[in-house]
């Protein structure tokens, strides 16, 4: 859905530099021009507390402030890292209306609050590119990217799948591990599940498909997408299978479609997926 409004920007997880909110809000204006949304980067993105953006109670008051505040319309999720697990349940028994109608954008680490806002049908959860990417190499193309999606709804952002129809739903492979036996996994039967990986050896990958395809409700889903699997680790021992062929094994054993690749991943291309089904114009 098209942003009505501002867009506002927090750190659940590890802080932002502040050259990088500056890099993003120039990219928007050499974009948009006069036109340009708003972004306002909320100063929790800058604020440090060891490996966080604040503390645990700074980083869910900023939250939960961007998301009931009727003056954005999105809200951008700054970076990953670590710590969105760690923002406070309390927060999600206070998101109001107004927090039920925005869009959350973000990947990685954010996986968990995209999943605990899917479970709790609060607002449009997106997995795509984050103010951080704007780092990356040609990463310019993941923000304009971003912004196309927000400001836009621009169906060329989206990841071919988002096409379909079909519901859908996309996420970091260890952070869905790790949602497994919690109550913020959502109810993903009949979803084309979407997975990528960064920086994890061919065993930790191989890991954590045991957990998520041995899962019960994942095994309900209508199918699996493998997403680029980078940056991944030499062992010492040759692991002898790579992502792809580690995929379809642990699709096949649990009787889940292996449904082919899908463009996502921890890089500048990363597209967009909304999750649930998307209707597009």
């Amino acid at each position: 859905m098209k942003t009505k409004g501002k867009i506002a920007v927090v750190a659940p997880a590890s802080r932002l530099a502040p050259e990088t909110a500056e890099k993003v809000t120039a990219l928007a204006l050499r974009l948009y021009g006069a036109a340009a949304p708003e972004i306002f980067f909320h100063p929790q993105c800058f604020l440090s507390a060891g490996h966080f953006a604040g503390s645990d109670a700074e980083r869910s008051a900023a939250f939960l402030d961007v998301a009931n505040d009727g003056a954005y319309g999105a809200v951008w999720f700054a970076r990953g890292g670590y710590g969105s697990c760690r923002i406070e349940d309390r927060v999600f028994s206070e998101l109001n209306e107004n927090a039920r109608q925005k869009t959350y954008l973000g990947y990685s680490d954010m996986g968990n609050l995209l999943a605990r806002l899917y479970a709790a049908r609060a607002g449009q959860p997106v997995h795509g590119p984050m103010p951080q990417d704007i780092n990356r190499s040609n990463g310019d193309a993941a923000i304009t990217r971003a912004l196309a999606w927000l400001i836009d709804a621009d169906p060329k952002a989206l990841e071919p799948v988002a096409q379909s129809g079909k519901k859908i739903a996309a996420f970091n492979l260890t952070i869905l591990s790790h949602l497994i036996g919690t109550p913020w996994l959502p109810d993903l039967s009949g979803h084309i599940i979407l997975v990528e990986e960064v920086s994890e050896y061919h065993y930790r990958i191989d890991r954590a498909f045991f957990t998520v395809t041995s899962n019960e409700a994942i095994r309900r889903a209508a199918g699996i997408m493998l997403g680029r699997c980078s940056d991944i680790p030499e062992n010492a021992v040759a692991f002898g299978s790579d992502e792809e062929a580690i995929c379809r094994y642990w699709c096949e054993r649990s009787g889940i479609p292996y449904l082919g690749r899908a463009d996502i991943g921890h890089d500048a291309s990363n597209r967009i997926v909304p999750f649930g089904r998307v209707l597009t114009a």
